[in-house]
């Protein structure tokens, strides 16, 4: 009988479990998503932890302030500077004693004149004729008095032999007297107008220089020594005045006899020596100084009198601290003080005394030379601050 075939048997293949696609996956992911969670958390944290130590190390640098350091220079001779006046030795304004009007004048501002000479003439009309009543009355006075003196003679002759009374007599002697007192008021009268008359030619009253011509030609002149109304002004410049108005404090370097140093600015290097004269003895309440009149020769005539100047008096040895820029100081309820730089950069604060103010620098007492000081202290810097020093300055 035919059929199908028969198929042999297989032995059976065993069963592995298989894994399943939709049951791995998830696993997976998630284990994927914690690795990177915990490496974003962890390099989030060290990124932290940096930039914390970053900002504690730059906070911990600016903390620190940075500081520039200047030496300061020795001061020097201790010398003082101090404003001056120049005047002349001798200066004499010419007034006018009498009025009237200029005739000529014969010397110009900058001409030198010896003593008496003539410097201009002022014609006088009304004067002259005053002269000339007082002349004509003091000339009938002593005829009056010539008259009376004969009169009274005759009188006493008259009485000696009785033929007047003694009344009579003494009336005449007494005009006598009358008229010779109005004789000696006239003739003084005469002089003074005489003596106004010599007043008429304004004359130099030492030997000197014009330095001052206020009226011309014609001018009318009144009688008169008001302020401003000089015609000449005639000054000695062979010998002249120094003033100084030298500071309180600087007194006892101050004495008669001492010499400075005079300094003009229209002649540059140029320096005249002076002498100290005498001093006012007396201290100004407003500016708390004290005059002081210095000598200077000028023989050739290189100072002139109303210039400034400045007198320069020397110490009489040594030196006198140092000087640092005004911007060094510290100024606060301790007093002046500075700030110095050790060795281990710590800021040592140091009292110091302003021994005189130069302007451009201050000039200290009781502070070294050697020593290193803070060009511009920070604020509120104390002592044993920490500093950092970006130079030094000379």
């Amino acid at each position: 009988m035919t059929g199908t075939p028969a198929v042999p048997h297989s032995l059976p293949l065993p069963e592995y479990p298989m894994p399943s696609k939709f049951t791995s996956r998830p696993t997976v992911l998630a284990a994927a998503a914690a690795i990177l969670a915990a490496a974003v958390v962890t390099s989030g944290i060290v990124s932290r932890r940096s930039h914390a130590e970053q900002l504690t190390h730059s906070t911990a640098e600016r903390a620190i302030p940075t500081v520039a350091l200047l030496t300061p220079k020795p001061a020097g001779a201790d010398a003082i500077e101090l404003p001056a006046r120049v005047e002349a030795w001798s200066r004499a304004p010419i007034y006018a004693r009498v009025t009237g009007y200029v005739r000529k004048w014969n010397a110009d501002i900058g001409t030198p004149v010896k003593a008496g000479q003539v410097l201009a003439e002022i014609e006088v009309p009304d004067q002259d004729q005053q002269l000339r009543q007082a002349q004509a009355e003091l000339a009938t006075a002593r005829s009056n008095l010539a008259l009376a003196k004969s009169t009274a003679e005759r009188w006493q002759a008259l009485l000696d032999a009785k033929a007047v009374s003694q009344q009579e007599v003494d009336e005449k002697i007494g005009d006598l007297a009358a008229r010779q007192s109005n004789v000696q008021a006239l003739q003084a009268n005469v002089e003074r107008l005489s003596t106004l008359q010599r007043y008429a030619k304004l004359v130099a009253p030492f030997d000197g220089v014009v330095t001052a011509r206020n009226t011309d030609v014609g001018a009318l002149i009144n009688a008169g020594g008001s302020a401003g109304s000089e015609l000449f002004v005639v000054s000695d410049l062979r010998k002249l005045r120094v003033y100084v108005n030298v500071p309180q404090r600087q007194l006892a370097r101050v004495k008669p006899g001492s010499t400075a140093q005079i300094t003009v600015p229209e002649r540059p290097g140029q320096v005249f020596t002076a002498t100290v004269q005498s001093l006012a003895q007396a201290i100004s309440a407003s500016s708390g100084t004290m005059l002081v009149q210095l000598a200077v020769e000028n023989p050739d005539g290189a100072l002139v009198p109303g210039a400034f100047a400045t007198a320069r008096f020397d110490a009489d040895g040594g030196t006198a601290g140092v000087t640092v820029p005004p911007g060094a100081l510290i100024v606060g309820k301790n007093g002046v003080q500075v700030a110095t730089v050790d060795g281990g950069n710590k800021v040592r604060l140091q009292q110091v005394t302003i021994a005189r103010d130069l302007g451009s620098a201050v000039q200290l007492a009781g502070l070294a030379a050697g020593v290193k000081v803070v060009a511009n202290p920070p604020d509120g810097v104390v002592d044993g601050d920490t500093v950092r020093v970006a130079g030094a300055r000379q």
